[in-house]
C-alpha cells in the first residue's frame, strides 16, 4: 500500500515515488562504470546518499588532468600553466641539466587526510585535477583562486578500482608541426617493452603535392610504390649524413625518457590501488601511452623499480633494438609519411620465450589506424639492430 501526505489546498494525494529507489545497486554500479569519467561521479556523489556511498565501489575510473604545475607555478603571483605553455615542458631541463627540481609523483601522496568524495570529485570553476612537478605535501594546491587535486588524492576514496585510465593534457615532447612521434611502452617493474613509429613529415596525397626532396635530404620518387619493397629496404647513404640517423636517436631517447618518468609517478597509485588489473596512462595528443596488465602491477609491487639517480624516473635497462625505415610511405587511406621509421625495443636480458621484437603482431598493435598499417608495412623491410646501455 503506497503511503499518503495532505495537502491543505488539495486534499489527500499519494506520495510521489522516486523511482531511482527501485533500481538495484547493482545496475547504478553499471551505469556509473560506464560514466567512468572522474569528475562525472563526483557530481554524481552529491546527488544523494546512496550515490554517495556506491561511486567508491566504482571498478573503471578514467581521470582527465587539467593542468600541470611546475615549482615556480606555486608561488602566489604565479598562475597556472596553460596547454600552450607545454605539459611537462621541462622534462628535458630537469633530466639533461638538472635545471630545476625533479619531477615529483602525480600529484603529492602525504596528505594525512583522506578527503572527503564529493570534496575532492566535484569539480566546479574554482577545482582541477593537476598534476605537480615539486613542491606541497598534502596534495592539494590553492592557487589564483583555483583549488587544485592531484590525481592519487582523488583516487584514494574509490575502493574497489579495477581498470584507470589517466589522461594527461598534452605529451611531454616538444616536436615540430607535421612531424609525427608516438610511442606505447608497457611496464612491470621496469620497461617490458617499447614501440615508437616517427616520420619526418606527414601529409594527405590528396590535398599536398610532394615534393621532389624528402625531409631528411635525399631524393624520393613519386611513385604509389615507394617504400614498399622498391629499395628493398635499404637505408641510403644520406640518411647518415644529412642528420637522419641523430634525429631518429633523439626520438628513441626522448621517448624512453618520457616512458620511464610516467612509470616512476605511478608508483603510489599502485602500491594504493591492489585491486587494479589495468593501468593506462596517455595523453590528449596521443603521442605515448604506457600500459601496465594485471600481471605487470602486481611485479611492481612485489618487486621495486630501480629509480634514476639523476632524475625522478625509472632506469632504463641495457637494450636491443631492431629499426625500419622507409624514406616515402603511402597508407591505404591516403596518408603519406616521408621519412618514416619504425622502432621496436626491448630489454637485452629479456627471455627469448617471450614475444620477439620482429614480431609484427605486437608491433602493429600497439598504434592505431593508419599508424597500424604503417607498422606492418614498415616491418617487412630491412631490419638494422642497435644496442642501447642503461641509462
Amino acid at each position: 500500500m503506497s503511503s499518503v501526505y495532505s495537502d491543505p489546498i488539495h486534499g489527500t494525494h499519494p506520495e510521489p515515488i522516486d523511482h531511482f529507489d527501485r533500481l538495484p545497486d547493482s545496475l547504478l554500479l553499471l551505469v556509473f562504470n560506464m560514466i567512468g569519467d572522474v569528475k562525472a561521479l563526483g557530481r554524481c556523489c552529491v546527488v544523494s546518499r546512496r550515490f554517495h556511498s556506491l561511486v567508491p565501489q566504482v571498478e573503471n575510473v578514467v581521470v582527465r588532468v587539467d593542468c600541470v604545475i611546475s615549482d615556480d607555478d606555486c608561488s602566489p603571483s604565479s598562475s597556472v600553466k596553460s596547454r600552450a605553455d607545454g605539459p611537462f615542458s621541462t622534462l628535458f631541463r630537469l633530466v639533461f641539466g638538472g635545471i630545476v627540481k625533479p619531477l615529483q609523483a602525480l600529484g603529492q601522496f602525504l596528505g594525512p587526510e583522506r578527503p572527503s568524495l564529493n570534496k575532492t570529485l566535484n569539480t566546479s570553476s574554482s577545482s582541477s585535477l593537476s598534476v605537480g612537478l615539486g613542491g606541497g605535501e598534502d596534495g592539494e594546491r590553492d592557487q589564483g583562486g583555483v583549488t587544485h587535486h592531484s590525481p592519487t588524492q582523488v583516487l584514494r576514496n574509490f575502493n574497489e578500482l579495477r581498470f584507470l585510465r589517466i589522461e594527461l593534457p598534452g605529451g611531454e615532447l616538444g616536436i615540430d608541426d607535421g612531424v609525427l612521434l608516438k610511442w606505447r611502452a608497457d611496464f612491470g617493474s621496469t620497461l617490458d617493452s617499447c614501440v615508437i613509429l616517427g616520420a619526418a613529415s606527414v601529409f594527405n596525397n590528396v590535398h599536398f603535392q610532394v615534393p621532389d626532396h624528402g625531409n631528411d635530404g635525399f631524393c624520393i620518387n613519386n611513385g604509389s610504390n615507394v617504400g614498399n619493397g622498391d629499395d628493398n629496404g635499404s637505408i641510403p647513404e644520406s640518411f647518415y649524413t644529412s642528420g637522419g640517423l641523430k634525429l631518429r636517436v633523439v626520438w628513441t631517447i626522448s621517448s624512453l625518457i618520457a616512458a620511464s618518468a610516467r612509470h616512476y609517478l605511478l608508483q603510489s597509485i599502485i602500491a594504493e590501488h591492489k585491486t587494479l588489473d589495468s593501468l593506462v596512462l596517455t595523453d590528449a595528443d596521443g603521442q605515448g601511452v604506457l600500459c601496465m596488465n594485471g600481471e605487470q602491477l602486481q611485479e611492481l609491487r612485489v618487486k621495486p623499480l630501480s629509480a634514476s639517480s639523476a632524475s625522478k624516473r625509472t632506469l632504463v635497462p641495457a637494450l636491443n633494438m631492431r629499426l625500419w625505415y622507409a624514406p616515402h610511405l603511402d597508407l591505404p587511406d591516403g596518408v603519406v609519411l616521408q621519412g618514416a621509421t619504425l622502432v621496436a625495443i626491448r630489454p637485452s636480458e629479456q627471455s627469448a620465450s617471450k614475444k620477439e621484437v620482429s614480431d609484427a603482431s605486437w608491433l602493429s598493435s600497439a598504434f592505431e589506424e593508419p599508424y597500424g598499417t604503417a607498422a606492418k608495412m614498415l616491418v617487412k623491410r630491412r631490419t638494422y639492430c642497435l644496442e642501447m646501455n642503461s641509462f
